[in-house]
């Protein structure tokens, strides 16, 4: 029978099969293998012997989270309590982008910042949306809900960002959550494990929250093409990394405000990380 993965504690697997959960091993197989199966996977198991047989081919997979098959990845992004990190927010996106799924940005505690920061977010999303990236906050959870219809949705995001709780008000579930911890000045972990929840024809994802995130398997140059106004704006020096070239166009457009300069130097920061 075919089913998919919602679950993962150690190493048994919940699998649902026609609105029924299997609890699964995996073979011995894929251990042989080195595959891993994901949350997200669609398989073929042995209802009877309550074994996973086969993993079906992955349209794309994340290490962390580890899920698969996931079509938006919503970006929890507190603005205050943990306090905003673009540097983390860009390498997000950076890292979704190059495993080709589709990175949306949820600002969150919204009511906890003065006027000054909030037009500073409302800057910074009209700058993302200029570049493709849509951009919703979560007191807006009517058009987020629509927006994610029909959608295999991933939550990922800085520890206390609220994850489990946008799903919490998304569905009206009961997902654990725990305050922020002020001596660490970042949230505290309530989240073990991957799980898929289906909410009003949307499944989505709560995953563990994280605080960085490795990119250093992959070059400078996808690095670079992961940024979508630099593909946009074509430089005249071939293969320009824009960093050193003093003709560079794409500086020219970062000094002329065009592009987003906390952008570009986290961009540089990243690929000095490479």
């Amino acid at each position: 029978m075919q089913g998919k993965i919602i679950k993962n504690i150690s190493n048994l697997y919940s699998v649902l099969v026609n609105n029924k959960i299997y609890n699964c091993k995996p073979r011995g197989k894929f251990r042989n293998l080195n595959i891993t199966p994901l949350v997200g996977d669609e398989v073929i198991i042995d209802e009877e012997n309550n074994y996973i047989l086969d993993i079906l081919p992955r349209k794309n997979e994340l290490n962390r989270p580890f899920i698969a098959n996931v079509d938006i990845a919503l970006i929890l992004t507190s603005i205050k309590d943990p306090d905003l990190s673009l540097l983390l927010l860009d390498k997000q996106i950076t890292f979704l982008i190059l495993h080709s799924i589709k990175p949306v940005i949820v600002f969150s505690k919204l009511d906890l910042a003065n006027d000054e920061l909030l037009n500073k977010v409302d800057e910074l999303s009209r700058y993302y949306e200029s570049i493709g990236i849509d951009v919703f906050y979560n007191n807006d959870l009517d058009s987020l809900k629509k927006y994610l219809k029909g959608k295999e949705v991933v939550i990922t995001g800085q520890t206390g960002a609220g994850k489990s709780t946008l799903i919490n008000k998304l569905g009206d579930l009961n997902i654990k959550t725990d305050e922020i911890s002020y001596a660490l000045g970042r949230g505290k972990h309530t989240t073990r494990h991957v799980e898929i929840y289906n909410i009003e024809d949307i499944n989505i994802a709560d995953t563990p929250g994280f605080s960085a995130l490795d990119i250093s398997g992959y070059s400078k140059e996808e690095i670079r093409d992961a940024y979508p106004e630099f593909r946009d704006n074509t430089c005249k020096f071939k293969d320009c990394m824009h960093n050193k070239e003093k003709e560079c166009s794409v500086k020219k457009l970062v000094e002329s405000n065009k592009i987003l300069k906390t952008r570009y130097d986290n961009y540089i920061r990243i690929i000095s990380e490479v």
